[in-house]
């Protein structure tokens, strides 16, 4: 099984932003420098839907993905939260995956008293999970 590796603040900031809404999908991006991941890029969720379907406002999408490339990095992953859904794409999910290269992170807050986080490759309407390990330590902070 592929395997990534995230650096613990960064899930710590990915985990505290999905408890900070449990209502609704959050969502953003992830960057990487070399391969790793190093910032998050949190991007407000406009859809109508938002207990249930994330879509990512198209502008603060630009923006985040411009200052991503300005800071030299590239896109590393696309992750959401599931407020009510396990940590599992939704057949949404896979109709909207549009980066084959990307690590797509699922966040549920569907289980008690604990955050299920896990990371999978979305391509061509198909799901495959991929192993998901913590970095204690990043030579800067995420």
């Amino acid at each position: 099984m592929e395997s990534v590796a995230l650096p613990r603040p960064l899930v710590n900031r990915l985990l505290a932003d999905a408890q900070a809404h449990p209502e609704e999908e959050v969502c953003g991006l992830v960057g990487a420098r070399d391969g790793h991941a190093t910032s998050l890029y949190p991007v407000p969720n406009v859809s109508d839907d938002p207990g249930r379907l994330f879509d990512m406002d198209p502008k603060a999408l630009i923006d985040a993905m411009r200052t991503l490339r300005e800071r030299g990095e590239s896109l590393f992953a696309i992750y959401h939260s599931h407020p009510h859904a396990p940590a599992v794409p939704s057949a949404e999910d896979l109709r909207q995956a549009a980066y084959p290269d990307a690590v797509y992170l699922i966040v549920s807050l569907n289980t008690e008293g604990v955050l299920e986080m896990r990371a999978w490759r979305l391509r061509e309407g198909e799901a495959e999970e991929i192993e998901l390990e913590l970095e204690e330590m990043l030579d800067e902070e995420a």
